[in-house]
């Protein structure tokens, strides 16, 4: 296959996955690919007690309780909430469990203001309505119904921000576990097979959106994602997340370690005043999530390879930080100067390292923007 700008979780880790294949001794439910052993561990990586001839490198860090419940609800006949703050990778992980059990992560409604109540069952080929007739070949099936026909996981991304009729549409399918199709005269109900179930995600920042009826709530288990707040396992997502972007784009390019712990701490410093502030105008627009941090490497690192001396600099990460956070002016740029006198500039003087050289960095990205 050539090369993809990113490939989904099943074919970007199908030799590890075959591989876990044909290891796998453990009794499967359904027609799952993986035993749920095994699901767990081609999440959270492999561990010596566990025997294997090759190491599984983790791909999703957070607390094990999270992942063993997630697949636990997945055997049952229950759909799958993982809701939590944005930027905490719910999205990655229903992803990771999809490829694990089904082999196939694309099977995906994205819930916006215009989802429908098509995207979730079924739709026509005009054309083909006209020339034929409705029959089920002139049916063009949702990646809900598709995940039911093959005993699939489906899923559903931002469940919250679809409207309230087109929510209640998967109140039938997780209950009952058939569509109805009333156009056809016959073959006119799509049953699930052994293994279809559904992994949705929300925003908790998204409550009053569109809030869930407690009968759909009712059909699912919730699995709260927090975020991350131990500095150990943090520097564990970024650093995996930056060696994937280093291979991605071929750049070779070093990352120290010090500037490492400049980028987290400077969130971690950020987000303790986020949650003191006594208002929504003194806190940054940004959710200062883990993946923003990333993000904010990555404008970094990228900017280094292509218009910087191959060298990530704590001034090049000051100013990616300063552009990627500010979002409102002037309040964003208000929030950050008041960051750097207060906060950066006493540090530099008293620890040095790379703090001066972010601290110059941020002032002139700020005087940039102002």
């Amino acid at each position: 296959m050539s090369e993809l700008l990113r490939a989904p979780a099943e074919i970007k880790y199908a030799e590890e996955l075959d591989w876990l294949e044909s290891v796998d001794d453990n009794p499967k439910p359904f027609s799952w690919r993986l035993s749920p052993k095994m699901v767990r561990l081609f999440i959270l990586g492999s561990e010596r007690s566990d025997g294997l001839d090759r190491e599984i490198a983790p791909k999703w860090f957070g607390d094990r309780s999270f992942v063993e419940r997630s697949i636990v609800t997945l055997a049952s006949d229950r759909g799958l909430l993982l809701i939590g703050d944005p930027g905490t990778g719910k999205s990655w992980l229903a992803e990771l469990l999809s490829a694990a059990i089904s082999r196939n992560s694309t099977l995906v409604v994205q819930g916006t203001a215009g989802t429908t109540e098509d995207h979730i069952k079924y739709s026509w080929n005009v054309s083909m309505v006209i020339a034929k007739g409705q029959s089920r070949e002139s049916m063009i099936p949702s990646p809900i119904m598709t995940a039911m026909e093959t005993g699939s996981i489906g899923r559903f991304e931002e469940l919250t921000r679809s409207t309230s009729d087109v929510q209640d549409a998967l109140i039938s399918i997780l209950s009952e576990k058939y569509i109805s199709v009333p156009e056809l005269d016959s073959d006119s109900i799509v049953f699930a097979k052994p293994g279809f179930s559904v992994i949705a995600t929300a925003n908790s920042r998204d409550r009053g959106v569109n809030d869930l009826s407690s009968a759909l709530k009712r059909r699912f288990n919730f699995v709260r994602i927090p975020v991350v707040t131990n500095k150990k396992s943090e520097a564990e997502i970024v650093r995996f997340r930056t060696e994937e972007l280093l291979r991605r784009h071929r750049i070779e390019l070093d990352v120290p370690p010090t500037l490492l712990d400049v980028l987290l701490q400077s969130f971690a410093d950020l987000r303790a005043s986020s949650a003191a502030a006594g208002s929504d105008d003194e806190k940054l627009e940004s959710a200062l999530s883990t993946a923003e941090q990333i993000g904010v490497l990555e404008d970094a690192i990228l900017h280094s390879n292509f218009f910087g001396e191959r060298a990530l600099t704590a001034r090049t990460l000051a100013s990616s930080l300063v552009g990627s956070l500010a979002r409102r002016e002037p309040e964003d740029l208000a929030i950050l100067n008041k960051y750097l006198h207060g906060v950066v500039e006493p540090r530099s003087k008293e620890e040095g390292g790379s703090w001066p050289e972010f601290l110059e960095g941020g002032r002139d990205a700020i005087a940039t923007l102002s």
